[in-house]
């Protein structure tokens, strides 16, 4: 595995109006690793990745990805870099067909057949969504809502995946097929930021692992080193 930083926040704070949700945040992911961003409700987790993805400006410190400062910057122009949000409730477009859904992740993709390819890409990873693309996307299934989510994504060009609560509100064998969905984007070389709140099982799945408390980073560690330690998981994540 490749271990250089691809993403790392640097004294990052942030928040809404009066409101500070983000205290000092420093955190960072590999090439070719699945981070997870874990914490109870309100500790800053879903604030975390709209900061990096451009939708909440950062009011102190930096972002970088690969190496450049991204602070500040307009979400889709972050975007454009392959640093692509999959937002907490999916977003899927009432109206528009899962194809429709689909090529709307593709709209800065000028080059037909990289679109076409992408889109091949997407339904080899989801055949569920190749035989249902004519569909009204909005009335899939939550496990098939999820898949599209990430699939737009992909549709776009990514290099990194921030996904926020890919498993929320799914039922638990849907939550298992999410999981190994991500495990095997990861195993094909996709960098992910994970925020989850099934603190367990995004452990089992991660690489490595931050824990967020009142805004800052409390504790970070291996994944196996947090996942074993029981103390840590009924204090902090709230599972």
């Amino acid at each position: 595995m490749n271990n250089d930083v691809v993403l790392r926040l640097k004294g990052v704070e942030a928040g809404y109006g009066r409101i500070q949700a983000l205290n000092g945040v420093d955190l960072e992911v590999r090439r070719g690793q699945i981070v997870a961003l874990l914490g109870a409700n309100g500790a800053g987790k879903t604030t975390t990745l709209k900061t990096i993805s451009g939708l909440v400006r950062a009011t102190s410190g930096t972002v970088e990805f690969e190496g450049e400062d991204i602070t500040g910057r307009r979400a889709s122009d972050i975007a454009r870099l392959g640093l692509v949000h999959v937002p907490e409730g999916r977003h899927i477009l009432k109206g528009l067909s899962v194809r429709e859904n689909l090529e709307l992740g593709a709209f800065t993709v000028r080059d037909a057949n990289l679109r076409r390819q992408r889109m091949g890409e997407v339904f080899r990873l989801f055949p569920i969504l190749e035989r249902r693309q004519h569909q009204d996307g909005s009335l899939l299934s939550g496990g098939e809502q999820q898949m599209l989510a990430i699939g737009r994504a992909l549709m776009h060009g990514h290099r990194v995946l921030l996904l926020d609560e890919p498993s929320m509100g799914l039922a638990p064998k849907l939550v298992l097929d999410t999981m190994r969905i991500i495990k095997r984007l990861n195993q094909e070389g996709t960098t992910i930021l994970l925020v989850e709140q099934n603190a367990r099982l995004a452990l089992k799945l991660a690489h490595y692992g931050y824990v967020l408390e009142g805004g800052h980073v409390r504790m970070q560690n291996d994944a196996a080193v947090l996942r074993a330690d029981t103390s840590i998981v009924q204090a902090y994540l709230g599972d």
